[in-house]
């Protein structure tokens, strides 16, 4: 992980030249169309499996990551995170049928809260850096954006794997479709809409030892 001043961005993988693995791949026409939630599933999975050794979340070689395994694992993934009419809208779904793919895994370890898009850009800055100083990836949803230059984030979910902070903005760097974007956090998180998405956080439980 690189780290320098009021900056940090994981060290994320690559599948050839893709960074991360990308959603335009899937064969399965529903999956290509709406399975944006599950891709962000098998890349958290595929990074914690990567950098923090925790190997059980990912179904083939972590150590030779190929574009045809992480087709097969969309569909591993997809009965947990399955695209339908309105999406996986709020993080609760996420945070649901991921919670299932963990448990039936044997990775209950890893545990998840939600984070809605009602709070402040401040607090949401705040805690991504928290979880990528942790390193964590953050699943992010957004829903609806008035501006333009969002219209590929429309509905979407994708990783959020850094961020930059100066003096007059914080700045992340977003994973999706095999691609790497840097966005101001405040231009992407206040989208002008009521109905709002949010994050996801990762922690891993801490396991409590009783001492003399």
């Amino acid at each position: 992980m690189e780290c320098n001043g009021m900056q940090n961005e994981l060290e994320y993988y690559k599948i050839g030249d893709s960074f991360g693995g990308n959603q335009e791949w899937f064969r399965n026409v529903l999956m290509y169309m709406g399975g944006c939630a599950a891709a962000t599933a098998c890349d958290s999975c595929i990074y914690l499996a990567l950098r923090q050794g925790k190997e059980k979340l990912y179904p083939y070689d972590i150590h030779h990551l190929t574009k045809e395994d992480y087709i097969q694992f969309s569909m591993v993934m997809k009965p947990y995170l399955r695209p339908r009419v309105q999406g996986i809208n709020k993080l609760s779904l996420y945070i649901e049928g991921f919670a299932k793919y963990l448990h039936d895994t044997g990775m209950q370890e890893l545990k998840m809260g939600g984070f809605p898009g009602e709070y402040s850009a401040e607090k949401a800055a705040q805690q991504i850096k928290n979880q990528i100083d942790k390193g964590f990836p953050v699943p992010y949803l957004m829903l609806h954006h008035t501006m333009r230059k969002f219209k590929d984030f429309n509905w979407h979910w994708f990783l959020v794997v850094g961020y930059e902070e100066t003096a007059s903005d914080f700045k992340v760097k977003v994973a999706t479709y095999g691609e790497a974007t840097v966005f101001s956090l405040e231009e992407l998180w206040n989208t002008g809409f009521e109905e709002k998405g949010g994050m996801i956080l990762y922690e891993w439980e801490k396991i409590g030892y009783n001492i003399g």
